[in-house]
C-alpha cells in the first residue's frame, strides 16, 4: 500500500503524522511512503530524515493525496484537503465528527473510509490514541491557564501556586479522566488548591489515593460544579464522551458565579466544549472575554509542542496504522474490534452512532459495509 503523510495546515499545527522510525517500520512491511515536503519541520523532523529511512519527498499536498491510498494525519481534514479525498482514500486521522456538521457531510461526500483515532479502543476499553494526546493537553490546560490568570492577559493577576503568606489559585478541574489527572497533578504540582469532580465513585477513589493533599476529588453534580465555580480562579474543562459532543456542564448563566478575571480552559472544544460559551481559538489568538471570565478554546493545544506530541503520539498510533496498510482496513478490522470502533464513515454511511445521533444521520453498522 502507498502511504501518504501531508504537511498539517491547521493554524499553528506543529505536529505530524508520521516519523522517520515509522516511514523505517512502514518500508520493512513491504509499504511505499510519500511525506509532503517539510511536513516534519514543526517537530525538527527534517526532508532527508525521512528519504534517509526509505520515504520519498513530494512537493505538494496534491501530490501526496493523488499518490497515496492510505492518507495519515493528525488533525481533522480541513476544506482544501476534502476537495483532493476520493473513494478510494482511508483516512486516519483525528476527526471528532460531532463537533462538525461541515466536516461530516464533506467526508461522506467523498465516499471515502473514514477512521478517527479518538474512537479507537484497546482490549481494556481505553483510547490509546487519546490517551497521549489527553496528557499533553491536560499538562497544557494548566501550563496556559497559569498565564492568562496574569493582569496583562486580562486574568486576575494570581499565581498558580501562591507565596508564603498568600493564599495559592484555586483550581476546579471537570472530569477526572486522563486530561483530569494530568491537569490535577500539574496544578498540584504548582501549589494549587485543586478539587476534581467526576461522576464516577470508583475513579475517585483512585483519585484520593493516588493525588497529593491538595487535590481534593468531589463529585460531580450542577449544584457541586456552582459552589465550586464561585471559588475557581482556573476551570479546566476536562470531559470527554467518546465519538459525541461534549455535554454542557457550564451554562452561560453560570458565568455570574465566577469571579471576573478567572479562566476557563476547555480542552474539549473540538468536541464542542462542556462549557456553552466557548468556541474554537488558536494559538495566535487563544482568548476572548464573556462575563468578566477569559475563555481559552484552543482546538489543538498539543500542536504547540510539535515536537513532544508528535512522538507521543505517533508511538501509539503506528501499531495500528501498519496493520490497517498490511491488511486493508476491512481485515485488519476483523481482527482487532477495537480498531473496526474507529471506523466512523464508510462510503458515505456514518458507521459510528454518536455521530449520526449528533446529526440525526441514518446509522449503519461498520459491519454492514464489510464486503
Amino acid at each position: 500500500m502507498i502511504v501518504g503523510c501531508p504537511t498539517e495546515i491547521k493554524s499553528d499545527e506543529y505536529r505530524v503524522a508520521l516519523t522517520p522510525a515509522g516511514v523505517e517500520q512502514l518500508r520493512q512491511a513491504g509499504h511505499k511512503i510519500v511525506v509532503e515536503q517539510s511536513a516534519g519541520v514543526g517537530s525538527g523532523i527534517l526532508d532527508e530524515d525521512y528519504q534517509a529511512l526509505g520515504a520519498r519527498i513530494v512537493p505538494t499536498a496534491a501530490d501526496v493525496f493523488s499518490e497515496a491510498d492510505l492518507i495519515v494525519k493528525v488533525k481533522e481534514p480541513l476544506a482544501q484537503e476534502i476537495a483532493m479525498i476520493e473513494s478510494r482514500h482511508i483516512v486516519f486521522t483525528y476527526f471528532h465528527f460531532a463537533a462538525s456538521r461541515e466536516l461530516t457531510d464533506g467526508m461522506l461526500a467523498s465516499g471515502s473510509v473514514a477512521i478517527a483515532y479518538e474512537t479507537i479502543e484497546d482490549e481494556h476499553g481505553r483510547l490509546p490514541l487519546l490517551a497521549p494526546m489527553s496528557e499533553v493537553a491536560g499538562k497544557m490546560s494548566v501550563q496556559e491557564g497559569a498565564k492568562y490568570l496574569e493582569k496583562p492577559m486580562m486574568g486576575r493577576g494570581i499565581l498558580l501556586g501562591g507565596i508564603p503568606g498568600v493564599e495559592p489559585a484555586v483550581v476546579l478541574v471537570i472530569g477526572g479522566g486522563i486530561v483530569g489527572t494530568n491537569a490535577a497533578k500539574l496544578a498540584a504540582g504548582l501549589g494549587a488548591q485543586v478539587y476534581i469532580l467526576d461522576v464516577d465513585l470508583y475513579r475517585l477513589r483512585y483519585l484520593a489515593d493516588t493525588m497529593p493533599a491538595n487535590v481534593t476529588g468531589v463529585y460531580s453534580t450542577p449544584e457541586a460544579i456552582r459552589r465550586h465555580l464561585t471559588e475557581a480562579d482556573l476551570v479546566i474543562g476536562a470531559v470527554l464522551i467518546p465519538g459525541a459532543r461534549c455535554p454542557v456542564l457550564i451554562p452561560r448563566d453560570y458565568l455570574s458565579l465566577m469571579k471576573n478575571g478567572s479562566v476557563i480552559v476547555d480542552v474539549g472544544v473540538d468536541q464542542g466544549g462542556c462549557c456553552e460559551t466557548i468556541k474554537p481559538t488558536t494559538h495566535s489568538d487563544p482568548t476572548y472575554v464573556i462575563d468578566d471570565v477569559v475563555h481559552y478554546g484552543v482546538a489543538n493545544m498539543p500542536g504547540a509542542v510539535g515536537r513532544t506530541s508528535t512522538f507521543g503520539l505517533t508511538n501509539a498510533t503506528m501499531p495500528y496504522l501498519l496493520k490497517i496498510a498490511s491488511l486493508g482496513y476491512e481485515k485488519a478490522c476483523a481482527t482487532d474490534r477495537g480498531l473496526a470502533l474507529g471506523v466512523n464513515i464508510v462510503a458515505g454511511k456514518v458507521t459510528n452512532q454518536p455521530v449520526a445521533e449528533a446529526f440525526g444521520i441514518p446509522y449503519t453498522p461498520f459491519e454492514a459495509n464489510a464486503k
